[in-house]
């Protein structure tokens, strides 16, 4: 009697309802958040933030257990404008000194699908930290055939208000809505 409770044991112990999470680093040349917002009703701006750090605590068993944390500088950001760049760290914008971050992190995951979530977190940008959810996709978890180790891709999407960071410089007319589309890439941290 007694073996057969240790074999039990065993067996559970060993079965995915008992698998933790296991942490990700984000692959910095493979992770872009791009953002694009109406520009007085001619055209479309774009920017993008490319090259950053963070960490997601992937529990494949249970995605809703999973974590993400996020960081990169303000002034890491891409317009493909300089005067534009500048237009945006003056203090009309951002003001930003050359070590203030923009960071994310999670505060809860809820499983929408097989491959969706949405993800709930704690955004500071421009010095205010709001909440905001993301619409997550996983769009591939296996072996990367090249670096032949465990990897994950997710894409998210959000639309943020820029007033709520006090960046609502010109609104209504440059639209306060600004749309977030972010694409990642991770590998298993060995």
């Amino acid at each position: 009697m007694r073996f057969s409770h240790i074999a039990l044991l065993t067996t559970l112990a060993a079965s995915p309802a008992f698998a933790e999470a296991e942490k990700y680093t984000l692959d910095a040349s493979h992770s872009q958040i791009v953002f694009s917002y109406n520009h007085l009703g001619y055209s479309t701006g774009t920017g993008m933030f490319s090259g950053f750090n963070g960490e997601i605590m992937f529990d494949q068993a249970d995605p809703a257990a999973s974590s993400v944390t996020v960081s990169f500088p303000v002034k890491s950001m891409l317009t493909g404008w300089q005067e534009r760049f500048d237009h945006f760290m003056s203090p009309d914008f951002f003001g930003a000194a050359d070590d203030e971050m923009v960071t994310f992190t999670s505060t809860a995951i809820e499983v929408t699908g097989e491959k969706t979530a949405k993800i709930t977190g704690d955004l500071t940008l421009n010095e205010v930290t709001k909440s905001v959810v993301l619409d997550a996709v996983v769009n591939q978890v296996g072996d990367h055939p090249m670096a032949n180790m465990p990897w994950a891709g997710f894409s998210a999407t959000t639309t943020l208000l820029r007033s709520d960071y006090n960046l609502g410089l010109f609104a209504p007319f440059v639209s306060d809505e600004v749309q977030v589309n972010i694409s990642v890439e991770a590998m298993k941290a060995e």
